[in-house]
């Protein structure tokens, strides 16, 4: 069993900044790829960011410039800047380990404006 634990979620005015935690526990044998995705209200979940085991990055367009996904070990870090409103949403991270596709509860970051 994997478990997903995610902290650093808040509020924010526009323009600021948040930093995400995703700490991997449990029976991992090797985690392929770590990731952060995000879900607001009456959408669709959709990709953020992602990075491999050999740390290769991958952003939505949309946080380019403005968000880092980084990794030490188990733990995955989304480091955010710039924020804006739209940026509102339920964030998830994920973990794609050998043996299973993993994913956390969930935590919410809001930005007003």
């Amino acid at each position: 069993q994997v478990q997903l634990v995610e902290s650093g979620g808040g509020l924010v005015q526009a323009g600021g900044s948040l930093r995400l935690s995703c700490a991997a526990s449990g029976s991992i044998f090797r985690i392929n790829a770590m990731g952060w995705y995000r879900q607001a209200p009456g959408k669709r979940r959709e990709l953020v960011a992602t990075i491999t085991s050999g740390s290769s990055t991958n952003y939505a367009a949309s946080v380019k410039g403005r968000f880092t996904i980084s990794r030490d070990k188990n733990t995955v870090y989304l480091q955010m800047n710039s924020l804006k409103p739209e940026d509102t949403a339920v964030y998830y991270c994920n973990a794609l380990i050998v043996g299973g596709n993993y994913w956390g509860q969930g935590t919410q970051v809001t930005v007003s404006s």
